[in-house]
């Protein structure tokens, strides 16, 4: 008799449900099991980039001879930029249609750049870090620049040598499905803590932003994202998209970690059947580079005060605003929150004060329970999304 077996993604959305009650009904109780969250998330960025670096060196050392792969991951980055780029101009149309103004009350804290090159040097600066600091640190940048350096001298070793570095990667991999099997029990802890000690009161003054939040990221997870896909694959892409949103946006929304997730897309990639080769590359670069909802929320929330502070915004300022997001976006963090900070620097484009700069940034963390899970599932789901259309682009295409 075949026993009845649950699946990871209804055993998540259970751990959602219980802890969302527990929260509610006993938030005493709730907020100690955030421990079981915290646990979770931790172990996820422990063991992402060390298998971030063995995989990509793994993958380049082994590979045939073939300059496909090379040529679809800047293809996949190319779409990265593409994608952003588009999010930002959804956020700011949706601006343009549905104004919103901010109570500007409190000063949040924290040190944003000062401009883009700011971001940009943080940038260079990450992918010449040292590689042991680029582990401890979880520097994915870092990680993956030393992973292809090694990668490329170790093509060069005996096959022996590069027979064990696979079976290491291979156990690498093994211990993140045995980490991602806790994914119920890890966001159980995690929607408990947040329900029991945010509640849903904080987010009522700020319903109409946080909305337009999540509708521009609807708009682009459920229109631009599938129709970027077809033009590039030809194919009916809602069930990758769909399957993306419910195995690697679910995790995401509730880690609200594009650097924890890393882990679940590189193993959803592999269920997908892209090639390794790609998917290796593609997976951390993108949770670092590819941020659509970072592009939504720093435009939003720059055209916000904007309009808060009566800003007349010319068409080509708004233009110019969302390469100033994308790029921004480029620069954010895979850690909770990480766009947030860069909002004061999208706001100097209207010449805004940093403090009230600040402020903004203050509101936006008030709602970032909504805006930084949907943000984070946007930006994580995306990833796969991208890597599967370019690794199912015409390989004719490709080599021409």
């Amino acid at each position: 008799m075949n026993s009845f077996k649950l699946g990871l993604v209804p055993q998540i959305l259970i751990g959602v449900v219980l802890g969302a009650l527990l929260g509610l009904l006993l938030p005493n109780v709730a907020e100690p099991l955030g421990l079981l969250g915290r646990l979770f998330v931790e172990m996820l960025k422990a063991v992402a980039p060390l298998l971030v670096m063995l995989l990509v060196m793994s993958a380049i050392a082994n590979r045939h001879e073939s300059g496909s792969d090379g040529k679809k991951s800047l293809l996949t980055l190319a779409l990265y930029l593409l994608g952003t780029v588009s999010a930002a101009v959804v956020a700011l149309l949706m601006s343009q249609v549905f104004p919103q103004s901010i109570a500007l009350t409190d000063v949040a804290e924290g040190s944003p750049p000062v401009a883009v090159t700011a971001v940009l040097a943080d940038v260079l600066f990450k992918l010449i870090d040292n590689p042991i600091n680029a582990i401890l640190s979880g520097n994915f940048l870092g990680c993956l620049s030393w992973a292809i350096l090694l990668g490329i001298s170790f093509r060069r070793a005996s096959a022996v040598f590069k027979e064990h570095l696979q079976t290491l990667a291979n156990g690498v991999s093994d211990i993140v499905i045995y980490v991602i099997r806790l994914a119920p029990l890890g966001i159980f802890g995690l929607v408990a803590v947040t329900v029991a000690t945010t509640g849903l009161e904080a987010l009522a003054g700020y319903a109409s932003l946080a909305g337009l939040l999540v509708a521009c990221m609807l708009i682009v997870a459920l229109l631009v994202n599938p129709l970027i896909v077809f033009l590039v694959t030809r194919r009916n892409p809602f069930p990758v998209v769909f399957t993306c949103l419910k195995e690697s946006g679910i995790t995401a929304f509730f880690t609200r970690s594009s650097a924890a997730n890393i882990p679940v897309n590189l193993n959803l990639a592999r269920k997908l059947g892209i090639s390794e080769e790609l998917y290796s590359v593609t997976i951390p670069v993108g949770a670092t580079v590819n941020m659509a909802g970072a592009a939504i929320t720093i435009t939003v929330l720059t055209l916000a005060a904007a309009n808060t502070l009566g800003i007349e915004v010319s068409f080509v300022t708004a233009l110019v605003l969302c390469v100033i997001a994308a790029l921004s976006a480029c620069g954010a963090s895979g850690v909770p929150s990480g766009s947030l900070l860069l909002v004061p620097l999208a706001c100097s484009l209207f010449g805004i004060p940093i403090d009230v700069a600040m402020q903004v940034v203050a509101v936006g963390f008030i709602i970032s329970v909504i805006q930084d899970s949907a943000e984070t599932a946007l930006n994580s789901s995306t990833d796969v999304v991208y890597t599967y259309a370019i690794d199912n682009y015409p390989l004719s295409k490709v080599e021409q």
